[in-house]
């Protein structure tokens, strides 16, 4: 046996490190104190270990929130968008909707607000992934140290919260909104993520989209945003209504600030020149208006009667258009609508007397001018105020066109190459008795004599001096040597709806019982100033779905409803009744005009009906309980 010491053996439930006897010799006989160093740190092999493990459950975790969460439909409000009304020039008219947004391509966002969004919310945008640790870091630590609030999400992230989520600050929004950023990313080409967010942002003043940013604040198209304008509205979307320096001019000074920092970032990406940049002066915008997009004014009549227009010809539907998203140019030119009202209030709305007059206050007036060989309605009036008074006075059929209706009579006579009961033909010389209450000569359907216009009898009188005089004994008697069935007849050839109330086959047709709207009776006269040929009216110019698909609108069909003739043979005395009869107010347009007055029964309504070779314009003045 070896006289050398043997190494001890653990006993049941001993450490496998106690000192050896030397070493407790060498202290005295005492064991040295353990400090339990070794049993507290880990070794490397634990650290890695736990890095390891850790890494593969962050993997791990990513990979099953990547597979679990999917890219949603739009959420309701990101899709809504309003329609958008337009002169012909491309002036906005009005909008319509729940939510004001019309959507746009980005082509039809000028580079310097697609450059200032940019520069003021991700100006790596192009060149980055869909989410950027560093500017989350950067956005907080700015944040914290008073540089201003500033976003730590990506264009990606806030489009995606926009589009497909909501705004509520949760962790579960969060986490889905981080997933469905990066396949979002890489998904869609950068130009379609930042598009989709210009026009689901936020800019104040209830615009919703770049695109109705730009007419809210500065009454243009995106397409036409300077550099100055577009970095202020990229300035709106860190603060909307704060940063708005006409609702909130006390902030003027954060916002000119917040305007300056959209600037110099992009002069630093060298996307505006520093000469340019230092030339500029801040962009004040409009004041904001509750009638910009709102139905007050002509607005709301406009609107209507182009909707109507759109559903009545198949065009678009009603539930499309509360659907939004169109892009209406209609065929009305700015500069004569406004004539037109003008002309209204000038020539009648100024010189009413509701306070004194109880009847000044029952009065209404429509009108309408239509342009004869196209049939494009230039200008229309339907009332005061559409928020004042709702139903539209250019489209209505409830009152009698009167003796407007008497030159589709003389229309027809000549068309049919018609004869007075003896035998003469009917031409502007042809004379009739214009006896007060004279019973119309052979009409079977019972005995009818009408009155003239205070009674008054003229004796034997021309046709020409009886459209002049408009009385009412000569041409009930046209009416019935034409015939009531050819009148009418003429009358729907002209452009009158087949199914106008009241225009039926009676000698009392020719006095204008018929209760067509001033638009019919506009597009009828347009036929007469257009030698006979006539085509159906148009509000509609052009159609565009969301800012970019066409709609198909219906070919303008015309034809020859009567001979060339019988239509300037008609004009021929309605010039006279300017010349002469009861039109000469018509003599101030300083130009050959034909025209025809006319009186509902009972003085209900007052109408008058004029044409140049450019122009046909009806205008109805008429007498109704405010209550009703």
């Amino acid at each position: 046996m070896s006289d050398e010491p043997q190494p001890q053996q653990p006993t049941e439930g001993g450490a496998p490190d106690e000192p050896p006897a030397a070493q407790v010799a060498g202290n005295g006989g005492k064991r040295p104190k353990r400090t339990g160093w070794r049993r507290v740190l880990p070794t490397w092999r634990m650290v890695l270990g736990t890095v390891l493990v850790g890494a593969l459950l962050v993997v791990g975790l990513f990979f099953l929130g990547y597979s679990m969460v999917k890219i949603p439909d739009a959420n309701a409000l990101a899709t809504k968008q309003s329609n958008v009304y337009l002169y012909a020039d491309g002036t906005e008219i009005a909008r319509d909707g729940a939510v004001n947004r019309e959507n746009v391509t980005l082509a039809q966002i000028s580079k310097e607000a697609q450059h200032a969004v940019l520069a003021a919310e991700d100006r790596d945008f192009y060149t980055e992934s869909a989410i950027d640790p560093k500017a989350m870091i950067r956005a907080g630590w700015n944040t914290a140290t008073g540089k201003g609030k500033q976003s730590g999400s990506t264009i990606t992230q806030q489009y995606v919260k926009n589009y497909y989520l909501a705004q509520e600050q949760t962790v579960t929004r969060k986490v889905k909104e981080f997933f469905i950023s990066i396949k979002l990313d890489r998904e869609q080409p950068k130009d379609e993520i930042l598009e989709g967010y210009l026009n689901t942002s936020y800019f104040g003043r209830n615009a919703y989209g770049i695109q109705a940013a730009a007419q809210a604040y500065y009454g243009v198209d995106a397409r036409e945003l300077t550099a100055p304008q577009g970095a202020y509205l990229a300035a709106l979307l860190n603060a909307p209504s704060e940063y708005d320096v006409i609702a909130h001019p006390e902030n003027k000074a954060a916002a000119e600030a917040r305007w300056n920092y959209v600037l110099d970032g992009m002069v630093k990406k060298g996307w505006l020149a520093e000469a340019k940049r230092q030339g500029t002066a801040f962009p004040t915008p409009r004041e904001e208006s509750a009638a910009d997009t709102g139905m007050s004014g002509q607005r709301g009549y406009i609107v209507r009667a182009i909707r109507d227009h759109l559903t009545q010809n198949k065009i678009v539907t009603e539930a499309e258009l509360d659907g939004g998203g169109y892009r209406i140019t209609t065929t009305l030119e700015k500069s004569k609508q406004d004539a037109f009202v003008d002309a209204v209030n000038d020539k009648l709305m100024s010189k009413l007397d509701k306070k004194n007059r109880k009847v000044d206050g029952y009065v209404r007036a429509g009108g309408a001018a239509v342009e004869p060989k196209t049939g494009k309605v230039l200008a229309l009036y339907g009332g005061i105020d559409y928020v004042k008074q709702y139903t539209n006075n250019a489209t209505r059929r409830d009152f009698q066109v009167g003796s407007t209706f008497k030159p589709f009579v003389f229309t027809a006579a000549v068309q049919h190459d018609s004869e007075t009961q003896d035998g003469r033909p009917i031409t502007p010389n042809t004379v009739y008795d214009g006896t007060n209450e004279r019973p119309v000569q052979g009409w079977t359907g019972g005995g009818y004599a009408p009155e003239n216009e205070d009674q008054h009898s003229y004796g034997d009188i021309t046709v020409r001096e009886a459209t002049d005089k408009s009385v009412n004994a000569v041409y009930a008697q046209l009416a019935v040597d034409v015939g009531p069935d050819k009148v009418k007849q003429t009358a729907i050839d002209l452009g009158l709806p087949t199914g106008t109330p009241d225009l039926q086959p009676y000698p009392s047709i020719a006095l204008g019982t018929a209760t067509a709207s001033v638009l019919d009776m506009a597009e009828a006269y347009a036929t007469l100033a257009n030698h006979g040929r006539h085509g159906a009216y148009t509000l509609i110019d052009k159609v565009t779905k969301d800012g970019k698909d066409v709609v198909e609108l219906p070919g303008r069909k015309t034809s020859q409803v009567v001979s060339r003739e019988a239509a300037d043979t008609t004009t021929s005395i309605l010039r006279s009744v300017v010349q002469n009869g009861t039109a000469t107010a018509a003599q101030a347009v300083g130009r050959p005009a034909a025209g025809k007055t006319g009186t509902a029964e009972k003085d209900t309504a007052a109408w008058f009906a004029g044409y140049t070779p450019d122009l046909a314009t009806v205008v109805a003045v008429m007498g109704q309980d405010p209550v009703t």
